[in-house]
């Protein structure tokens, strides 16, 4: 039978369903008759309650679930036999007229909208790429040493200087009056490692043990404790523990430390570069799939189903809630989350979904197993066991789901890079690891 489907908007659809009364009735008694095998009821043994008691007791809900089972297998046969994609879930609302013995409902619904890919060849991207230096060896292996590293007392004759753990006392007052979090004692923090406000930092220096000094320090205006934010505080400092750091040799004790077998500087700087170019590999590769996701939003054309967005409205609210909940906020799940600070996050989401997914479909980059498996080895080499490491991955859907969504985005971006006005540039490795 033909499906008559009603175009409300661009995206936005109507189907009208019928579903026979006679065939809701008779679905409504079976069940109840089954539930009356079960049911428990006062005054009557289990099995043996009347029908027209679990009727009264039960129908109602009995009812409306029929009532949705049929009509939502009614609606999928409509939407099947109209060959529509569906975006979201209908909307679906009973007429209160009908034809006799039936029951009517209007489901509205969304569809998935045609995507116009572009020209990918007039598009420009920029494709990073960087370069494992000596360098940036030996500025790793120093944060290795930093790692490891101890601290012994320095003389009371000597001052503070960056890079000594200092533990002092300390109490900050506004317009002479204390406040929150102003004052500690035994507090220790390393001088010049960015812990504590440049001013106070910088005041401690030079600092002796035993020695007490009062100073002015302002509080930046986007300073996290929001009640001192921009404001100015005197701060009087009490230094008791002056300690100097020992860093380790870089020697074969170090090596071994540090898991290499044979114990040389030699292993342990390769080592240490393997594991750099495998960071870098997959920097590198984050930062052109996110030109290449943003020169695919840019060339596409389509609509967007106001369906899928609030779909993915409510799914970024609960990520961002997991957050709040994993910082140690109490009542995460409670807090109020507006959806409008999500919108523009879940209209791009939707957006390059659907655009990857097109561009996937048309040119068959779906993942291949032995991508899977190459993708599955490069993420476990990493780990100690990488075995254990693979079977880990191998042994969940939901996990191998995850890296088969990685693959087939760097499917699309090598797709595109191969396709567009491609603009190289070579980034400063340190530029690269520490851009967010």
């Amino acid at each position: 039978m033909a499906v008559h489907v009603e175009t409300l908007d661009k995206l936005e659809r109507r189907i009208t369903l019928t579903v026979p009364a006679e065939a809701i009735n008779g679905e409504v008694e079976s069940r109840l008759k089954r539930l009356s095998r079960t049911v428990k009821a006062d005054g009557f043994r289990p099995g043996k309650v009347p029908m027209s008691v679990v009727a009264q007791r039960y129908g109602n809900s009995v009812q409306y679930e029929v009532v949705n089972d049929r009509v939502g297998q009614a609606f999928n046969d409509a939407a099947t036999e109209a060959k529509l994609r569906v975006a979201g879930q209908p909307r679906i609302t009973q007429k209160e007229q009908a034809p006799e013995g039936q029951f009517a409902f209007d489901a509205t619904f969304e569809v998935y909208p045609e995507v116009k890919l572009g020209d990918l060849a007039a598009a420009e991207v920029e494709r990073a790429s960087t370069e494992v230096t000596e360098l940036a060896i030996d500025r790793t292996v120093d944060i290795l040493r930093q790692q490891r590293r101890t601290f012994g007392l320095r003389p009371a004759v000597e001052g503070a200087v960056e890079t000594d753990r200092v533990t002092i006392d300390f109490e900050g007052k506004i317009d002479g009056e204390p406040f929150a979090g102003g004052r500690a004692e035994a507090f220790q923090f390393v001088i010049g490692e960015g812990q504590m406000l440049q001013q106070f930092d910088q005041a401690v220096r030079g600092m002796k043990v035993g020695e007490s000094k009062t100073f002015a320090l302002q509080f930046p205006p986007d300073y996290q404790g929001a009640e001192v934010a921009g404001k100015e505080a005197d701060f009087l400092v009490t230094v008791q523990k002056l300690e100097a750091q020992n860093l380790p040799a870089v020697d074969e004790g170090f090596a071994k430390a540090l898991g290499i077998e044979d114990g040389t500087v030699e292993a342990l700087r390769a080592d240490v570069r393997k594991n750099l170019e495998r960071e870098v590999k997959f920097r590198v590769m984050a930062r052109n799939k996110a030109a290449v996701m943003d020169a695919l939003s840019q060339t596409a054309e389509l609509e967007l189903p106001n369906a899928l967005i609030a779909g993915e409205v409510i799914r970024l609210k609960d990520n961002a809630r997991a957050d709040l909940k994993k910082r140690g906020v109490e009542q995460a799940e409670t807090v109020d989350l507006p959806d409008d600070i999500f919108k523009v996050q879940a209209e791009r989401r939707v957006r390059l979904g659907l655009v990857v997914s097109e561009l996937v479909r048309k040119h068959n980059l779906q993942a291949k197993p032995e991508q899977l498996q190459k993708h599955i080895e490069e993420l476990s080499q990493s780990y100690e066991k990488p075995t254990d490491v693979m079977r880990w991955y191998l042994g969940d859907r939901q996990r191998m789901a995850e890296v088969e969504a990685v693959v087939i985005e760097n499917n699309v971006t090598e797709f595109v890079l191969a396709q567009a006005k491609v603009v190289d540039k070579v980034l400063p490795f340190d530029e690269l690891m520490t851009a967010a």
